[in-house]
């Protein structure tokens, strides 16, 4: 483990999010900011991770709360520097390194070529052609760095300075704690800034080394949703081509959404408009057809998953059909070469080889057996307004269209359900099953016809 701390500076407001939900605790991927920066701090191997909120308190520890987080309370909120002074008593490794809750890109292996200077104080910067709303790096003639002006305070001339403060930094934390002991609150906004540390610094003789982001979006925070959508947009792009370069086919790389973890096999297609949430396992030749929603699934080789098709919690063999327009809640596990049709929901049902619901039909709390029909219209009857009850059919099943299968009930092998039938009780194996009332016909019946409107 490195002697390394982490502060995270998550106290901020967003009063431009315009909401109610604490600013860091708003998600990028389909997780809070905070997380990913956290994130990053384990892969950095820190001794400790510090966490300084303030706004929205207890739901950010509540969000983010594990057995490796510190969490410091900052209230009120003085600036930045006052946030970490308020870290400083639980900091004692040799290093300190400060990040921020609301810039969720940054990258482990940007922030460990800071770490790698092991100096006294070391910068993440940047050149960026338009710096407006960022801090300027001040540097001498040769070329060191002696001041940080943010740009409220900064002369018309330090603001044509297109280098960059982003925030980020590495400290030696016996320094750290001198530093901070030293600044004051004599700017514009009447605040305590960290970036003061640096003139600090220059007071001591200690030179400041600088690193720079391999890109601009690593260091790039946000104030309003505007900003978090542009975010959401650049993750996206690059998590797409990534999984370009592993040899996924996606369709369109501006389309996709990743809200977890997406793992494919060879040969994997991905048409347009689909979200992945949760932890997410393509098979070899597996194919997702356009506007899916896969949440929490492992999709088993050669399985094609057509259009518009809703699948959460579940567990597919090979060679399966899903869709289109199906829907999976959780729970439920098909095994090879099953297919599940145009407007079929399953729930919490395992489903066995070769069987098929191609159409229009509930499939709930059930166990269904290889090779089994289920004809259009099928109903397992599993809710009896209190209690939730199983089906249980058999291998080698063919139920007719228009079934309502009333659970508890069994539908014994080989046998067939005719279609239009209600059947509450448990059939024999290898019979025919019909339930139907006698047709009838009633003479000078007259539809009735909708009311006059007065």
């Amino acid at each position: 483990m490195s002697d390394l701390d982490v502060v995270i500076l998550a106290a901020g407001k967003g009063t431009r999010m315009h909401s109610d939900i604490p600013k860091v605790l708003h998600p990028l991927a389909g997780r809070p900011m905070l997380d990913h920066v956290i994130s990053v701090a384990r892969a950095l191997a820190a001794r400790r991770i510090v966490v300084v909120y303030g706004h929205g308190g207890e739901a950010v520890r509540d969000r983010t709360g594990a057995d490796d987080i510190e969490f410091v309370c900052q209230e009120p909120q003085l600036g930045t520097g006052h946030a970490v002074q308020q870290a400083l008593p639980v900091l004692d490794s040799d290093t300190t390194l400060v990040l921020y809750g609301d810039v969720p890109l940054i990258r482990a292996g940007t922030l460990g070529r800071l770490l790698a200077t092991r100096a006294e104080l070391a910068l993440l910067t940047m050149e960026l052609p338009d710096p407006h709303g960022y801090g300027r790096i001040i540097r001498n003639r040769a070329g060191r760095v002696t001041q940080i002006v943010e740009e409220k305070d900064a002369t018309a001339k330090q603001r044509s300075i297109n280098e960059i403060n982003t925030g980020l930094l590495a400290a030696s934390t016996s320094r750290l704690k001198q530093w901070l002991a030293r600044i004051e609150n004599k700017n514009a906004q009447g605040e305590y800034y960290l970036t003061d540390i640096v003139a600090e610094a220059v007071r001591d003789s200690v030179e400041i080394t600088t690193a720079t982001p391999d890109n601009e979006f690593e260091v790039l925070g946000v104030n309003s949703k505007a900003q978090l959508a542009r975010l959401e947009r650049i993750y996206q792009w690059e998590n797409a081509q990534k999984l370009l370069q592993q040899g996924v086919s996606v369709i369109d790389p501006a389309r996709i959404d990743v809200r977890g973890t997406l793992n494919c096999g060879r040969d994997v297609t991905i048409d347009v408009n689909c979200v992945f949430e949760g932890d997410v396992v393509l098979g070899d030749r597996v194919s997702i057809g356009a506007n899916c929603v896969i949440n929490q699934t492992h999709i088993g080789p050669d399985s094609e998953v057509l259009p518009f098709c809703h699948i959460e919690d579940a567990m597919t063999g090979s060679a399966c059909r899903i869709g289109p327009y199906a829907r999976l809640r959780p729970g439920n596990r098909l095994a090879n070469e099953v297919r599940v049709g145009n407007f079929v929901e399953m729930k919490a049902s395992r489903i066995g080889d070769g069987s098929k619901a191609n159409h229009l039909s509930y499939i709930g709390d059930s166990s269904v057996g290889n090779n089994v029909n289920i004809g259009a219209g099928t109903i397992t009857c599993n809710y009896d307004g209190a209690n939730k009850h199983r089906t249980i059919i058999e291998d080698d099943v063919f139920i007719g269209s228009d079934t309502q299968l009333v659970a508890p009930v069994t539908i014994g092998a080989g046998s067939t359900i005719g279609a239009g039938s209600t059947i509450t009780k448990d059939t024999p194996d290898g019979e025919l099953t019909i339930s139907r009332s006698k047709q009838i016909t009633i003479p000078g019946w007259k539809r009735p016809v909708k009311s006059k409107r007065k």
